[in-house]
């Protein structure tokens, strides 16, 4: 039973590591005046070459000569998968093609530009890129339909809208904010991983050096309260700070201490240092994850007309999210908490693994280095 578990947990390492820090999405800004579109589609470099195989030469790097080769049958691919409409059909092509760099890695800069029937009216969007090989792929959309601007997050059951040319209210806003806090925090690995390197020990306490579980469910859900509420009022602190553009630090530093701190948290659960008042490393580490979740925002962008509203919502958002996680994971942890299964399985094996996959996501980002193909 062990044996197995620890192979699951190996692939798992290896998938997460892939991954090392979000899911796929792409970036999206479409400008609307009367019929003319302009438009800037900002698409991975790892996800076209998932979809289009760019890389000739097998050697985990793509070069602006690849892409270069294949710009034809990129927008050709992805125009066939983006589709407006106002008063009939606005067809797209492609004006021009640069690479640019986000915070995991980079991406190719399509610029888009079109004409429809129209100059009124309602405007049409479908949306369907590399959802029929990623059911998890998402495209941040930041959309000006004659000066108002509307946002959203678009997904397999919500890749075909309408966008009037009314500017969104405050409500609708703040809803759009709120999905996308939740969906963030949702794909946000090293985040979740961090916060469950915290919540693994709620359900636990340390007696003679050896862990035994907690007598209540009261305790562990008291433990989880005051980690989860430092953890929000850290990073939504440097999250509205870095918002509102009153503060900034390098991507590099932030990526790699957000790393670190899984380390350091998956550390001390094989070897603790840290026994009580795990709150205050929550807080600590909670400051520098509120600029990583910055850095999805200033990709996204902000409505200046409901710049807190909006900032409000995606706080909320990545709470109702950290809550979801929580309700799903203590009461199966607290059932399990005195099993062998738990405590050497998830506890200790668990933390191990996750200390690998946190070491090598450090490793990658403190030097630029690429340990794992994705």
């Amino acid at each position: 039973m062990m044996r197995r578990l620890a192979m699951a947990l190996a692939l798992l390492v290896c998938q997460v590591t892939a991954w090392a820090h979000k899911a796929s999405d792409s970036y999206l800004v479409v400008d609307v005046k009367g019929n003319t579109v302009t438009a800037q589609w900002d698409i991975a470099l790892r996800d076209i070459d998932f979809a289009l195989g760019l890389d000739r030469d097998g050697n985990a790097e793509i070069t602006w000569g690849e892409l270069q080769a294949r710009q034809s049958d990129l927008g050709a691919w992805a125009l066939s998968r983006l589709a407006l409409t106002r008063n009939g059909s606005c067809p797209l092509q492609v004006s021009g093609l640069q690479v640019d760099e986000h915070t995991d890695g980079g991406y190719a800069v399509l610029h888009l530009s079109g004409v429809c029937p129209g100059a009124t009216g309602a405007l049409g969007l479908h949306y369907r890129l590399l959802f029929d090989l990623d059911s998890l792929h998402r495209g941040l959309l930041r959309l000006t339909l004659d000066g108002a601007t509307h946002t959203t997050v678009l997904s397999p059951t919500n890749g075909g809208l309408q966008f009037g040319a009314a500017q969104a209210s405050r409500w609708e806003q703040f809803s759009q904010y709120l999905v996308e806090g939740v969906w963030h925090i949702w794909i946000g690995f090293d985040h979740i991983l961090f916060l469950l390197c915290l919540l693994l020990p709620a359900v636990l306490v340390l007696h003679m050096r050896h862990w035994q579980g907690v007598t209540s469910f009261g305790v562990a859900l008291r433990e989880v309260l005051w980690v989860v509420t430092s953890f929000t009022a850290a990073h939504s602190i440097t999250l509205s700070l870095a918002a509102l553009g009153l503060v900034s630090l390098p991507s590099r530093l932030v990526e790699s201490v957000i790393a670190l701190s899984v380390v350091l948290a998956a550390a001390n659960n094989l070897w603790p240092l840290v026994k009580r008042r795990r709150w205050l490393v929550a807080f600590g580490f909670g400051l520098i994850h509120g600029f990583g979740f910055a850095s999805v925002l200033a990709e996204l962008g902000l409505p200046a007309d409901a710049l807190v509203l909006s900032l409000l919502g995606f706080n909320v958002g990545v709470e109702v999210g950290q809550m979801a996680i929580v309700a799903g994971f203590l009461p199966v942890a607290f059932l399990l908490r005195n099993t062998r299964f738990y405590l050497r399985g998830v506890f200790v094996l668990g933390s191990w693994l996750t200390m690998l996959v946190a070491l090598i996501w450090l490793l990658e980002r403190a030097f630029d280095l690429k340990l794992v193909s994705t």
